[in-house]
């Protein structure tokens, strides 16, 4: 399925989000000044593309640039932050949560709502340490936040099915 066109508000919660990440792995000692400057060209061409929906500065950090893991910002986040890890795969999330997911703005903070219990909500995010993108997601669902961290193909796995079954909707068929 080809990806679709980035609505404005989503590109500039996008652009945000990329760029606080970007800083914030410096400020950790995660990559380099250097390394953040090359990623961010890359990054411009790749938003360029006006269907450049699932575009991560983490991933050209990882896939192209090689300049660190996933596996590695997981684990420093884990133990250095004690943020928990979680493996969406094969969550069950709440319908009535489900339905309601902006899978735009999803991709633009790379991050999740995958549960409500009691009034909070437990988040799924590869951009935890984007400042951007956890208040992004403070401010608009105005409840109490459960943070957990995982890996960009694990949010884009999960978004990929929440799509399909929103195809498929008309026809009964939940994606897996």
């Amino acid at each position: 399925m080809p990806p679709s066109p980035i609505p404005t508000e989503h590109r500039q919660v996008m652009m945000r989000a990329n760029r606080a990440l970007g800083a914030s792995l410096v400020e950790h000692n995660l990559i380099t000044i250097e390394v953040l400057e090359a990623a961010n060209e890359r990054l411009l061409e790749l938003m360029a593309d006006e269907n450049a929906e699932a575009v991560s500065l983490l991933q050209v950090l990882v896939n192209e640039k090689q300049a660190l893991t996933e596996g590695q910002l997981l684990s420093y986040q884990n133990e250095e932050m004690g943020l928990g890890l979680v493996d969406l795969s094969n969550y069950d999330q709440p319908y009535e949560l489900r339905k309601r997911i902006d899978i735009g703005a999803c991709y633009a903070t790379w991050t999740v709502p995958f549960d409500i219990e009691e009034g909070m909500h437990f988040l799924a995010s590869a951009y935890y340490l984007s400042p951007a993108a956890r208040s992004y997601w403070e401010r608009f669902l105005d409840t109490p936040i459960l943070w957990f961290v995982t890996s960009t193909e694990n949010i884009n796995d999960f978004l990929r099915k929440l799509k399909l079954e929103r195809e498929n909707e008309g026809m009964g068929v939940r994606a897996s």
